[in-house]
């Protein structure tokens, strides 16, 4: 169905935890337009609401106008903002008899047998999220370490707090959670996790979850090569053959605490209109995200989304803030090339390159697989050998774990030439001003 194309596009829409081609549009943006969404907290709040078939809420896709398969999506966000008033989070235990192969995925009643049953609260506390049909304990999942966390007015710090903090946060839950209207999420902070109390952590609010649509249908939180492995031999619906039935994947879901305002984020294009999807906002994360889970909240977003045309990328590309780049990888400096060409002069050698950072996602079941796979992507693109991009990536960038168990940051400053011949040399350009 053909849609109006917006030069500004508000997005307030969100699935139950799918992301993929039969998903319903949230609207259509114009190819150098704007896109601002106000979107539910990720993760803990999905988690334990049985209704959703992923681990996330995250929007509707969004048609780009001109985005078709083979082309890049380039993603600007020009800001994050957290307007949840505080969160609960800490390190994750299954109830067993809450679901099948895949606590995240594929939930049912312990008590009724109910698949993926409507829910209601009854009371705060782990046991306060109910199966409507027999009244039973229906979430999937309570904290074996958890803790609650309240912020300050200009959402720059956050205070894990005691018992009484985190039974008043509990009591209001939906108001200090600030969902959005449309969202059919229950607030993690229901559950009142008073560990840890006294501890005072800095706030720099990223996007969790952002990308295109993939090719196949996924639970949104597996739109990744380490969480897809948990697909792999599934009995549920979204369950998959092999590792080949995840070359589809977009790996919207990355975790990475650099993709914050200012960054730059290249998506690849699977489907006819892009289907750029936006969700989990953390207000902070460490390298790695090691709990697994970290403070996820409601927040607003701003983006500029444009079009490049036939640039055949094999996963998405990430331009940080130039602070947020390792020392290596950063551009270079006018005394530096003024110090680097002298002694290219003196050994001869015939041209000093000109390059810029890229950095390659990469994901797979293991840091390992998902470096490897980075790799890979990074010849691809780039028409180089794994022993050419190793070479590069060690002198001249390195790697960043993203999320354990497989996601990661491959840094390189690229030879301008190769990033002429993709297409994306005037993007990168942009981003660091060169």
């Amino acid at each position: 169905m053909s849609q109006q194309i917006q030069e500004e596009l508000d997005v307030d829409v969100f699935t139950l935890g799918l992301v993929g081609p039969e998903q319903e549009w949230a609207g259509t943006v114009a190819d150098g337009g704007t896109v601002r969404t106000h979107t539910p907290p990720a993760c803990w709040g999905p988690m334990i609401t049985p209704e959703f078939r992923g681990g996330h809420e995250v929007t509707r896709p969004i048609r780009v106008e001109n985005a078709e398969p083979g082309d890049a999506l380039v993603v600007e966000i020009k800001d994050v903002e957290v307007t949840s008033l505080a969160t609960s989070t800490g390190s994750m235990a299954e109830r067993e008899g809450a679901f099948g192969d895949d606590p995240f995925v594929d939930h049912v009643c312990p008590e009724c047998g109910t698949e993926w049953p409507d829910s209601i609260v009854e009371g705060t506390g782990e046991a306060s999220i109910r199966c409507t049909e027999c009244g039973a304990n229906a979430s999937s999942f309570g904290f074996e370490y958890g803790y609650t966390v309240a912020f300050d007015d200009d959402r720059t710090v956050g205070v894990t707090v005691g018992r009484d903090g985190a039974d008043m946060l509990a009591e209001n839950a939906h108001e200090a959670m600030q969902l959005p209207e449309n969202s059919r999420q229950h607030p993690i902070l229901l559950y009142g996790p008073d560990e840890m109390p006294g501890a005072l952590g800095r706030l720099r609010p990223f996007i969790g979850n952002i990308g295109t649509t993939p090719g196949e249908e996924y639970p949104d939180s597996h739109n990744a090569g380490d969480f897809g492995q948990f697909l792999i031999g599934a009995e549920h619906d979204w369950g998959v053959e092999d590792e080949e039935a995840l070359e589809s994947r977009t790996d919207g879901h990355m975790d990475s605490n650099d993709v914050r305002a200012g960054a730059t984020l290249i998506c690849p294009v699977r489907i006819e209109g892009g289907g750029l999807y936006v969700g989990d906002l953390h207000a902070n994360q460490g390298d790695g995200e090691l709990s697994l889970h970290t403070t996820d909240v409601s927040g607003k977003t701003e983006l500029e989304v444009s079009v490049v045309k036939d640039v055949n990328l094999d996963g998405p590309l990430l331009l940080p803030n130039e602070e947020d780049l390792p020392h290596i990888a950063k551009p270079y400096t006018d005394t530096e090339r003024e110090a680097g060409q002298a002694v290219a002069d003196e050994y001869d050698v015939d041209e000093l390159a000109d390059a810029a950072p890229v950095q390659f996602i990469g994901s797979g079941a293991t840091i390992n697989e998902a470096t490897e796979n980075a790799f890979d992507r990074a010849g691809n693109l780039l028409g180089m050998t794994e022993g050419e991009v190793r070479g590069r990536c060690t002198f001249t960038g390195g790697v960043e774990i993203a999320r354990l168990p497989g996601v990661v940051q491959l840094s390189m400053l690229v030879p301008m030439d190769l990033l002429e011949e993709t297409g994306l040399a005037e993007t990168v350009q942009a981003k660091y001003d060169l």
